[in-house]
This record gives C-alpha cells, sequence and structure tokens, in this order.
C-alpha cells in the first residue's frame, strides 16, 4: 500500500472521521504546519499521545489517527491562533522522523472505510440514544438527516464522541476498520453509563 508523508500533531484526544475538534495553536512548529497546510489546503494527522504531552518534547503518537482538514481560523481573546478542524480520513502509521523544528512527520498509509452499513436491528438502541442525546446537547448534530442514524459508521463515531470514553476506549474504537465490530463495543461498554 503506497504511502504519504503526513504532518502529526499529536493530541492528548481522538479526532474521529467527520468529528469537529478546536485547537489552541502556539507552538512555533504547529504554527508554521497550519501555515503550511492553509497555503496547500492539504491537512495534517491527529493522533493520540502514547507517552509525552503536548507541549515541548515531540510526544510518541499512537500508530492510528484521522486525517484532519482545517475549516476555520480565528483569533482567541488571548490572541493567539484558534482553528477548527474537521476528520476525515483514517490513517496508520507506518514510520515517523522529526524535523529539526521538533515537528513530527510520519509515512502513513490510509485505511478504507467500508461503505454505508444500515444499523442492525440489535443496535438499533445505540442510534436511538444517540438521537435523544444530540436533541438534548444541541450543537451541529441535532438538526442532522434523519438517515444518519441508520449509518452504521456514522453511528459508531459520533457515540464515541459522546460518551464519555477514557481514551484507551476510544482509541480501540477508532481502530476498528469494521462498523459493526464498533458497535459491539460500544454496546459492551455501555452499561458503564446507564447510571451517568
Amino acid at each position: 500500500m503506497p504511502t504519504a508523508d503526513l504532518p502529526l500533531f499529536p493530541l492528548s484526544t481522538v479526532l474521529f472521521p467527520g468529528g469537529l475538534m478546536s485547537l489552541r495553536i502556539f507552538e512555533t512548529r504547529y504554527l508554521d504546519m497550519i501555515r503550511d497546510c492553509a497555503r496547500h489546503g492539504s491537512g495534517f494527522g491527529v493522533c493520540v499521545i502514547l507517552a509525552g504531552n503536548e507541549a515541548g518534547d515531540p510526544a510518541v503518537p499512537a500508530a492510528v489517527g484521522t486525517l484532519a482538514h482545517i475549516v476555520d481560523f480565528h483569533v482567541l481573546s488571548d490572541g493567539l491562533l484558534g482553528i477548527h478542524a474537521r476528520g476525515s480520513e483514517r490513517f496508520h502509521v507506518q514510520r515517523t522522523h522529526v524535523r529539526d523544528n521538533g515537528l513530527i512527520h510520519g509515512d502513513v498509509a490510509f485505511r478504507a472505510e467500508s461503505g454505508i452499513e444500515p444499523v442492525p436491528p440489535e443496535f438499533t438502541l445505540l442510534a436511538t440514544i444517540l438521537e435523544r442525546f444530540h436533541e438534548k446537547a444541541g450543537g451541529e448534530h441535532a438538526q442532522v438527516e434523519r438517515g444518519h442514524y441508520d449509518d452504521a459508521a456514522w453511528v459508531g463515531y459520533r457515540l464515541a464522541e459522546a460518551l464519555p470514553l477514557d481514551r484507551a476506549d476510544q482509541q480501540r474504537l477508532l481502530q476498528l476498520d469494521d462498523p459493526i465490530d464498533r458497535l459491539k463495543l460500544l454496546m459492551y461498554l455501555l452499561p458503564r453509563f446507564q447510571n451517568a
């Protein structure tokens, strides 16, 4: 499988395909990365941190991450750059290298997503829970077309964002290629939140 060179942004959170993330950019290496992405219309990779921190020395990123595309820039109240980025394709990092400025780059292979698969009857509870959550929480998904709740991949990714899962569980969900397997894992994890 061919690989592509991608700048990586290790974070303490998981970005799922279709998800929206707000970031506050202050380190020079990431300001340069955002400038280059904006100039070339390219994206950057978001990977959860396995070891290290978001700021300072380069962190160790997880091997599976999500390509992010910048959808909006703004200046924050503290004068720093803020961006909104949307997740698209998942990728697997084959190898990494660190540039002179501390920015991690990865040779990545993109992972194919399955086509739209309907939510099987045994998992419709998950779609119902997600729809009720969006109705109460508001936000960008509150007015989404009802058909999205019949798409197993969309339901899995949005529910993985909505539930208060730890990073390890979110990463496990991101790494699964089969959307039905993702729903199975979510159904297994769901009892943790019944009294929440």
